[in-house]
């Protein structure tokens, strides 16, 4: 795929660049509680603008149902870029009306201007191939020049991610070409030991990459909710914790093909427990207590892996030459749960190896909880891009922007 150092170098100057973001940050109301996004794409938004281009960011937020909803208005996010440019950024109040018009055609050259949410539009996610061409060629007509650079997005077939580049000159942006890069390294040229840690709630998200991972990964770590699945799997009593009991055929399938291949799948060996999943707003205690894994109360969940498991996985982590981790080990917006992830992000700060945190609730478990993000080797901007590229997959936002 060209990249966007190629189209630098034939000039950007007066062209109209619609840049395709990742720009679907968590609000609270009106207030961003993570711009990790929209920083993402600063690299990208900051070349085109200084080489004279007129700059038509688009991006998605959230998932409102094809129509104007203010709760999911990318109004946020746009004045969030300017602050971060330091220079004033136009917003459109629509896509592709008479808003986003008169917005592209007063740019002059090096501004900036952000339209409003992509899936604000019926067309963007439309199964419906003509439904989605039509809303296509309506953004097409907004650029000369089409950049992709939302890596959270491009697993989705969507009108702005795989409709577009066909209809415009494209080309990946900084953002894309790092985490195409990245990724290579987890599949196509892996230094070992190999070790993926795996969080999150649900076993059934994860079941797609532990099968391919199971054949390159020298060792997988679980935790997070999708753990007590596990557990339940090996025998044991898991009390009122998460549980997908429809997976544990596919989960004890996983486990017998992991000691038959030799690769050495962890599980924790204690986990925090509460009667009851704790307020995230008030941080009110949660009266937590650890047990071991085989021996959790019926009525009581595991919100967190124990501290003999984040030292356990720390310790299978020391000497590993390259780390992949998705997903939180528990539910780390509280104190009392915190420290599994903690742990873990510590292990993979304190290792040589080639670290990728991958995007998602990881990426946002790094920033609340106080860690140096340029101290991994990698950041994602997409989990589930990411997962999906390790399982093997074609993703169709990264197929459009092949020549």
């Amino acid at each position: 795929m060209k990249t966007i150092d190629e189209l630098l170098a034939e000039g950007v100057a007066g062209k109209r660049v619609f840049v395709r973001a990742d720009l679907n940050v968590p609000l609270s109301g009106t207030t961003i509680t993570d711009d990790g996004r929209i920083r993402a794409v600063l690299p990208t938004v900051k070349a085109l603008a200084d080489a004279g281009a007129r700059v038509v960011v688009a991006s998605h937020l959230g998932r409102p149902k094809g129509a104007p909803d203010p709760a999911f208005s990318l109004a946020p996010a746009a004045a969030r870029l300017g602050e971060l440019l330091d220079a004033p950024v136009e917003f459109a109040t629509d896509t592709v009306g008479e808003s986003a018009t008169a917005t592209v055609a007063g740019l002059t050259d090096g501004q900036v201007a952000v339209v409003e949410n992509l899936r604000f539009n019926a067309g963007e996610t439309s199964k419906d191939d003509a439904e989605r061409g039509a809303f296509a060629d309506q953004l097409a007509a907004l650029a000369d020049v089409y950049v992709g650079d939302g890596f959270g997005a491009v697993h989705r077939k969507h009108a702005s991610v795989f409709d577009l580049p066909a209809r415009l000159p494209h080309y990946a942006g900084h953002l894309i070409a790092t985490e195409v890069g990245v990724l290579k390294k987890l599949t196509d040229d892996v230094k070992r030991p190999y070790v993926v840690v795996l969080g999150g709630a649900k076993v059934s998200d994860k079941l797609a990459v532990i099968d391919e991972l199971l054949g390159k990964a020298d060792r997988i770590l679980i935790g997070g909710g999708m753990a007590f699945t596990f557990l339940k799997a090996k025998g044991h009593e898991v009390g009122a914790s998460l549980l997908q009991e429809d997976q544990i055929p596919a989960v004890l399938e996983y486990i017998e093909r992991a000691e038959k291949t030799g690769v050495e799948l962890v599980l924790p060996v204690d986990a925090v427990v509460a009667p009851a999943f704790p307020d995230l707003k008030t941080k009110a205690p949660a009266d937590s207590t650890t047990v071991a894994a085989d021996a959790i109360p019926a009525d009581r969940m595991g919100l967190d892996i124990g501290p003999a498991s984040g030292k356990l996985y720390a310790s299978k982590i020391t000497d590993a030459a390259t780390v992949f981790w998705n997903g939180p080990m528990g539910v780390f917006e509280h104190p009392e749960f915190a420290e599994g992830t903690k742990a873990v992000a510590q292990a993979l700060l304190d290792s040589p190896a080639f670290t990728v945190v991958g995007g998602g609730d990881s990426a946002a478990a790094v920033r609340t909880l106080g860690f140096d993000e340029n101290a991994f080797g990698h950041i994602s901007t997409g989990g589930g891009a990411s997962l999906e590229y390790l399982e093997g997959k074609t993703l169709p936002g990264l197929a459009a922007l092949e020549d």
